[in-house]
């Protein structure tokens, strides 16, 4: 298992960076990102406690933590800026925050965050076929999130994705120990997304691609 996309206390998250990797430890992870909520504010603050967290601990678990960022609600103009900002900030994974339905995301987001070049657009709502496109072109990493509410939209995201030619994740977009995927659960996201037995596999190739040197 891998997750890309969770949250720890330096954002809305539960838990501290040292428990939060013992946890998905527990459940068999081999790799996880925190990626707390950030914008011009506090990503000088979040990252480099991430960064530390993770030279830290890593040497002691065996799931490899990767300290990562989400650009949650920022004005799409400044997503370019704070993308830069934050690998030189040390992030190993960005996430933009999308254009989720359950949230006021400015119009906009989706298209600011993937010309930007995020990792992986998170639950990018009702996606546009020229921002999905735009994604396959760019490498940029589409989400079908297992998180309540963000999760409405997996299947639109998932068809405009097949259809385009981008590439999909699976991530929890966890805040708490209940939210963490199980690889049962994990499955269940995609298959449930409309994902066929061999697409799933794919996602999980992709993950694992993620994760390589970060």
């Amino acid at each position: 298992m891998i997750d890309l996309h969770t949250h720890c206390l330096f954002s809305d998250g539960a838990l501290v960076p040292a428990e939060h990797l013992r946890r998905v430890a527990v459940l068999g992870y081999s790799a996880v990102a925190i990626t707390d909520h950030a914008d011009s504010s506090s990503l000088d603050f979040i990252i480099p406690r991430l960064v530390a967290a993770a030279a830290a601990l890593n040497p002691h678990s065996p799931t490899r933590l990767i300290a990562g960022i989400e650009l949650t609600h920022v004005p799409p103009a400044l997503f370019a800026e704070l993308t830069a900002q934050a690998r030189q900030l040390g992030a190993r994974i960005v996430v933009g925050h999308g254009e989720t339905v359950v949230e006021p995301v400015a119009p906009g987001t989706n298209r600011a965050a993937i010309e930007a070049g995020v990792d992986i657009l998170a639950h990018p709502g009702l996606l546009s076929r020229e921002d999905a496109e735009l994604a396959a072109r760019k490498g940029v990493f589409l989400e079908l999130s297992g998180r309540k509410g963000h999760s409405l939209t997996n299947g639109h995201v998932a068809a405009l994705a097949r259809a385009v030619g981008a590439r999909l994740v699976i991530n929890a977009d966890a805040h708490e120990p209940g939210d963490f995927l199980t690889a049962a659960r994990a499955e269940m996201v995609g298959r449930g997304a409309g994902l066929s037995v061999e697409e799933y596999a794919t996602v999980r190739r992709n993950m694992e691609e993620l994760t390589q040197g970060r």
